[in-house]
């Protein structure tokens, strides 16, 4: 990994850490690159130390500077060939890459604009079959563009298995160009963007559900960025990224709160709470307040919603390990009593899980080996969402496996001794 001059690390006191100082470009390389791009003419010999002077030999600022003066005519020929055919006492130009950026892409076409400021809305990295989705244009018409914007050293064009990608030069040309699209512009080809991508990849969708999230979030289509945001979550969580899985859950959250207040809104809410809270657990530990105000909501939300089977499990299994006895006892008695109304032969395992550990815990350990025995088969499915969560809470905060056959065994064992 690489990281800018500043930034605080504590990597250093690893063995198998090896550190590469990459350092600023030094006058003779500066004028190595920029000979390399202008040539050799003499007539360019007032022109390079003022170029090395605006941009401080920042390789990237140098060749945006150089394509800036053959746009205006202030080079001719080809690069690293260049003639200077007017002579500048001084460069006027922005001080800043961004400006530079900027005042290119004001001097294209209105096609190649329009083209490239539609393309900074798909991202920085796309294959042709996309844009061909989201832009409205006959295919030859795109490709001459394209084929433009390529000459004009915006975008790269890439070999890919199975069709061509294209890339833009740097992630500031994609960022000045996102800028300069407008507001509902943007929303519109978000949408768009979501649309088409549901469509080429509706049978691997889960290798783009950050991509969706991304788009439909920015799109104003508050459904589907609540569907695709708590799936981006959901995978991000379930392979340990757990800063990437809080920043979709949380995002999710806001966004549902644009929608119409209704039961179904509030399912989703309690829903993500419940997934929210793993990762939060994870990073910042059970006893973090942030942890305490989001279970709090949910059992709020579990007394508007009414019966919530996948909740309970979760709720017990937070309070069980904060050494919070008596709400996990109160959450036992309600999944058991939820369990036996519905007669859920699998989830009435997973009560008497609950108020075994938490009555043995409690000082009762005659009614907790009742409940333990009864536990005790634990052939609750492995697949099971609810099982899953509460266990994951477990297991970040005791010795308690995270297996269910050896969560119950472990209990029952403790509760005969």
């Amino acid at each position: 990994m690489n990281y800018r001059p500043g930034y605080r690390h504590e990597w250093g006191q690893k063995t198998y850490y090896t550190q590469l100082r990459l350092t600023p470009l030094g006058k003779e390389e500066a004028e190595e690159l920029l000979t390399f791009l202008l040539g050799t003419d003499a007539s360019l010999s007032s022109l390079k130390p003022l170029i090395l002077e605006k941009t401080e030999g920042t390789p990237f600022f140098m060749e945006e500077v150089v394509q800036t003066l053959v746009e205006e005519g202030a080079l001719s020929g080809a690069r690293g060939h260049y003639r200077l055919e007017t002579t500048p006492s001084e460069l006027h130009i922005s001080p800043t890459v961004q400006g530079v950026l900027a005042a290119r892409i004001d001097r294209l076409t209105g096609e190649e604009k329009a083209l490239l400021q539609q393309l900074s809305v798909i991202g920085r990295q796309f294959p042709v079959s996309l844009v061909k989705q989201v832009v409205p244009q006959s295919e030859d018409e795109l490709y001459r563009v394209l084929a433009s914007l390529q000459s004009k050293e915006l975008l790269y064009e890439q070999p890919a298995f199975p069709e061509s990608e294209y890339l833009f030069k740097h992630a500031l040309t994609q960022d000045v160009a996102y800028g300069t699209v407008l507001h509902e512009q943007r929303k519109l080809l978000h949408g768009r963007t979501g649309q088409a991508t549901e469509g080429l990849y509706r049978t691997n969708l889960r290798d783009h559900y950050t991509d969706l999230a991304h788009h439909y979030s920015r799109s104003g289509n508050a459904e589907k960025a609540v569907e695709y945001l708590g799936l981006a979550g959901h995978q991000a969580a379930r392979r340990s990224a757990n800063d990437e899985a809080i920043e979709h859950f949380t995002t999710a959250l806001e966004v549902l709160q644009t929608l119409p207040d209704s039961p179904e809104r509030s399912q989703q809410e309690l829903t993500l709470h419940v997934a929210l809270g793993v990762p939060l657990i994870a990073t910042t530990g059970f006893g973090a307040p942030e942890v305490g105000t989001l279970y709090t909501r949910a059992q709020e939300l579990c007394e508007q919603v009414g019966d919530t089977p996948e909740v309970f499990p979760v709720l017990w299994a937070y309070y069980f390990v904060r050494a919070e006895y008596k709400t996990a006892h109160e959450m036992g008695e309600q999944l058991l009593r939820l369990a036996q109304n519905q007669e859920d032969s699998a989830l009435l395992l997973e009560a008497h899980l609950a108020m075994g550990a938490t009555l043995y815990a409690l000082g009762h350990p005659a009614p907790a080996h009742t409940h333990l025995e009864r536990g005790v088969p634990c052939t609750i499915p492995r697949s099971t969402t609810r099982w899953h969560s509460a266990m994951g809470l477990m297991t970040l905060g005791s010795s308690v496996s995270p297996s269910p056959a050896g969560s119950c065994g472990f209990l029952a064992f403790r509760s005969r001794r």
